[in-house]
């Protein structure tokens, strides 16, 4: 069940429409920030950057930026499309911060409602290789040290044959075996 009405917030279509209604010749930059990291993990990260007017952006005159990322193959329309995905978050975080509607967007709580805790998505984990996404998203959203502490002891019980918990795996010579911090 959904955590939030997604009618009590504004889309990020509206708030374009907002933003053209009193700034006709604003302009909007998008970049894609992903790393060649992010894509071991499958993440897409991008930024939006807001100028007012034509002469704003010719002097880097920004009035704001927004960043956002997404997760390829996750639910919705990242199951196909999550670079635009992130490319629509990016503009709806760039317009909230420059004034341009109240609160987050729906779009971002669109985001919430799909989203499973941290201690539900990683007890569901069963490869290395999710379990190194799992990090990486965590440690990008701020996780806390312990949380990440749990997630390496994770690692570790990937790694010993004796406590892989159905995984298939024996742990000798897999690529589990890194050490946690490289997750």
């Amino acid at each position: 069940m959904p955590r939030f009405d997604l009618s009590n917030y504004q889309d990020v279509q509206s708030r374009l429409n907002a933003l053209h209604k009193e700034y006709p010749d604003a302009r909007i930059i998008t970049e894609n920030l992903t790393s060649a990291a992010d894509r071991v993990v499958l993440t897409w990260v991008v930024k939006a950057t807001l100028f007012l007017t034509a002469e704003d952006q010719s002097l880097g005159l920004a009035k704001a930026s927004g960043h956002a990322f997404e997760i390829d193959g996750g639910q919705g329309a990242n199951l196909t499309s999550a670079l635009e995905n992130a490319e629509t978050s990016a503009v709806g975080r760039c317009l909230r911060l420059a004034g341009i509607g109240n609160g987050p967007s729906a779009e971002e709580m669109a985001k919430v409602n799909r989203g499973k805790s941290a201690a539900q998505s990683l007890d569901s984990i069963t490869e290395v290789t999710e379990l190194r996404r799992f990090y990486a998203i965590r440690k990008a959203a701020g996780a806390s040290e312990e949380e990440l502490a749990t997630i390496q002891e994770r690692a570790r019980l990937f790694d010993s044959p004796s406590e892989n918990k159905g995984t298939g795996r024996s742990g000798k010579g897999s690529k589990a075996s890194k050490e946690p911090s490289e997750l």
